[in-house]
């Protein structure tokens, strides 16, 4: 669990706190040093950093190749860097993290609440949706420019039921794609099988 006061002291002062602390109820990872590699629909297994210069070290092996996502807002490692040097220990410093995390997401929530034309409460899930994806409405949302003042709505707090669905959500998301060739053991919910066992000729 994210201590509030950090997460109070270090978020974007231009976010409500109720919107600060459901963004990162819903996208946020416990640990700092949290580093997340996806490529493509596939979770790349990445060993579990110990200090910021491994986290740095695994950022720097997989930014430009896959998605990476860092620290406690699992913000974009590789957004706005032209050079994998530009890859700091700010990114897995957990007030730094918050700070800049939630600062683009401020920017993402605005960008979708500008194609709404009002503040409601879709699009709080459409922008997290973008976030976690990188894209809203066919584009890439994080390099497209802040709308500016935008009124933003507050999400309602997560409820217990909420955290349930998120949590069966991320294991779904982080599982790797099973075989598509494996056996089902359940006879049940196995496919097709075709009966081949008049091949063969007449029986007598």
């Amino acid at each position: 669990m994210i201590d509030a006061a950090v997460i109070q002291q270090c978020a974007n002062p231009a976010l409500k706190p109720a919107i600060v602390e459901r963004f990162i109820a819903e996208v946020g990872k416990p640990d700092p040093l949290a580093v997340t590699v996806r490529s493509g629909d596939r979770v790349v297994l990445v060993p579990k950093p110990a200090t910021p210069d491994d986290a740095i070290a695994i950022m720097r092996q997989y930014v430009g190749k896959a998605v990476v996502r860092v620290g406690i807002t699992q913000y974009p490692a590789g957004y706005g860097i032209s050079d994998l040097s530009e890859l700091k220990p700010d990114l897995v410093d957990a007030c730094e993290n918050i700070r800049m995390g939630t600062a683009l997401f401020g920017k993402v929530y605005r960008i979708v609440t500008k194609w709404y034309g009002n503040a409601v409460d879709e699009a709080f899930d459409d922008a997290i949706h973008a976030w976690r994806t990188g894209y809203f409405d066919g584009k890439a949302v994080f390099s497209e420019p802040d709308p500016g003042d935008v009124k933003l709505a507050a999400p309602a707090a997560k409820t217990p039921s909420d955290a349930v669905a998120h949590d069966r959500s991320d294991a779904t998301a982080d599982a790797t794609p099973v075989d598509d060739r494996a056996v089902d053991a359940n006879p049940n919910s196995a496919g097709i099988r075709i009966d081949l066992s008049a091949i063969g000729g007449s029986r007598p």
